[in-house]
């Protein structure tokens, strides 16, 4: 079950998807979530802290969830000083998302991060379908992605993880400029955008109006995705979108992808990674399960 993702071993393929849990508050709780994950991937840290878009912020869509998020967050000195260390102290290795609006705030962001403990990697997320500009605007552009990717490798010795948008109209290609700037490895996918209207007012029900879709509505998609990005580069991918059982990580392993990450499931069951990771430990892994990339 262990596996090596752009440079970081995990013990099984099985991780979070960037801001679908909160181990830390689970752990107040006495619910160990962390011990079902071969790493901790962190809700995306802005170089400034946000309030996020206006509630609603989720509605159900089907076979799947609509989020507006917006990016909430403590900013990365708040980031640095208090839920960082509490996450590290969990004892589970620690992959740090970070979005911004431009390049420069993206070079702040991984200088600030090279030199603190207990992080693996850093996932660039250039994909954020909840803000008005900035993350998904660079993650559809080739050149832009490269030029982020290349400066950051310039700012940090960690390894780049970089997470793509669905509704790339030429993600292959963004995935060949994003190994050209140094990316180490691929995450696939980012949400993709969707909205939803209330029946009673006739109006957007989210609060941003428009919101990342997830959940199994998604994986098909992500799974194009993965298959178009493993024919294009060698880079290691972590496949995420819509998995709710072992069978389905399976799926993204034999399209290609070195490791999963579950999102979604985890809002109705907070234990659904380490099911999820024990029913894929029972099927017979396919053979990318051991490509190291």
């Amino acid at each position: 079950m262990s596996t090596l993702v752009g440079g970081v071993a995990l013990e099984h393929p099985v991780m979070n998807a960037s801001g679908t849990c909160d181990p830390i508050a689970a752990a107040a709780a006495g619910v160990a979530l962390h011990a079902d994950l071969a790493a901790i991937v962190t809700k995306t840290v802005t170089p400034l802290a946000r309030e996020g878009n206006e509630p609603p912020r989720l509605a159900e869509a089907p076979a799947g969830l609509l989020n507006s998020i917006g990016l909430a967050n403590p900013g990365i000195e708040g980031f640095l000083a208090q839920a960082l260390p509490q996450i590290a102290a969990l004892g589970r290795p620690v992959v740090v998302s970070v979005g911004a609006f431009e390049r420069g705030e993206y070079v702040d962001l991984v200088r600030a991060l090279d030199g603190a403990g207990g992080i693996v990697a850093l996932e660039l997320n250039v994909s954020c379908p909840n803000v008005s500009s900035g993350c998904i605007s660079i993650g559809t552009d080739a050149a832009e992605t490269r030029d982020v990717v290349a400066a950051c490798r310039g700012a940090t010795r960690l390894p780049l993880w970089v997470k793509l948008p669905p509704g790339a109209p030429d993600i292959a290609g963004v995935a060949r400029a994003a190994a050209q700037g140094g990316a180490d490895a691929l995450v696939l996918t980012n949400t993709l955008r969707g909205a939803a209207i209330d029946r009673r007012t006739g109006r957007p029900l989210l609060g941003g109006v428009t919101g990342g879709l997830s959940g199994p509505a998604l994986r098909p998609v992500a799974l194009a995705c993965v298959l178009a990005c493993r024919a294009a580069t060698s880079l290691p991918i972590v496949g995420v979108g819509g998995i709710t059982s072992g069978p389905e990580a399976w799926g993204y392993l034999a399209a290609g992808a070195c490791a999963v990450q579950v999102g979604t499931a985890l809002f109705g069951d907070p234990r659904a990674a380490g099911r999820i990771r024990d029913e894929l430990d029972q099927l017979i892994p396919p053979p990318k399960l051991s490509t190291t990339g």
